[in-house]
């Protein structure tokens, strides 16, 4: 088996200091996209989760949401739970706030702490698949486990 990343490794040593006993996975291709994710993972599209990085228009805070692969996420939803109008972050905010580029954001282990919100559609599979730090790094994980180490919301998040 091959050494994880530098990137990965950071994903995976937390998992373990955390208590976790998941496994990163890096794969040769692109986990990238739900799509690329799913297919690598072997699961269903809606058990992907997206880490989606948000930034409020007043404050200019970063809000984080974890949602599925399946879904698009409804901004406004968003920024009701906020309490501010929202927009998508771009790569340098992203990079800036997680300490990762797009395609590679775990839900944990960020530069900053955020408010996080996580899509109730994932309650529906007992497992789902997040990224771990790169563009080709993926884990398995407990559906319940996401709320305990993201403290984020469930909420409706989908258009």
């Amino acid at each position: 088996m091959q050494p994880l990343s530098p990137s990965a490794q950071k994903i995976q040593d937390l998992l373990n200091s955390l208590g976790y006993e998941y496994f990163v996975v890096e794969h040769a291709e692109s986990t990238r996209t739900a799509q690329e994710a799913a297919d690598r993972a072997g699961c269903e599209l809606g058990q992907i989760v997206k880490s989606l990085i948000f930034r409020g228009k007043a404050s200019g805070k970063p809000i984080l949401v974890l949602t599925s692969g399946a879904n698009r996420v409804d901004e406004k939803h968003i920024g009701s739970y906020a309490g501010e109008t929202i927009s998508r972050a771009d790569a340098d905010f992203v990079r800036a706030v997680t300490g990762y580029a797009i395609g590679g954001v775990p839900p944990i282990g960020h530069t900053e702490k955020m408010e996080t919100y996580i899509d109730e559609d994932f309650l529906s599979y007992p497992t789902i698949w997040a990224a771990a730090g790169t563009p080709n790094a993926i884990f398995e994980l407990k559906t319940e486990d996401l709320q305990k180490m993201t403290g984020g919301k469930v909420a409706q998040v989908k258009l």
